[in-house]
């Protein structure tokens, strides 16, 4: 977890490119977190920030 929302972006993005999947940067208690979007689950108590993807939107 992290404080610095920039740091978060950054380490979610490549994440995201390192392992090929969507990833979900989210917030929780004033801490930012990267998980694979496939781990999130709909009654998480998460504040998405926004999720990322691999390859380009078309």
């Amino acid at each position: 977890m992290s404080h610095d929302l920039s740091l978060a972006q950054s380490h979610a993005f490549q994440l995201s490119c390192d392992l090929m999947v969507p990833v979900t940067l989210f917030e929780v208690d004033g801490e930012y977190g990267v998980l694979p979007s496939d781990e999130i689950d709909a009654d998480d108590d998460l504040a998405i920030v926004h999720e990322y993807m691999p390859w380009p939107a078309h």
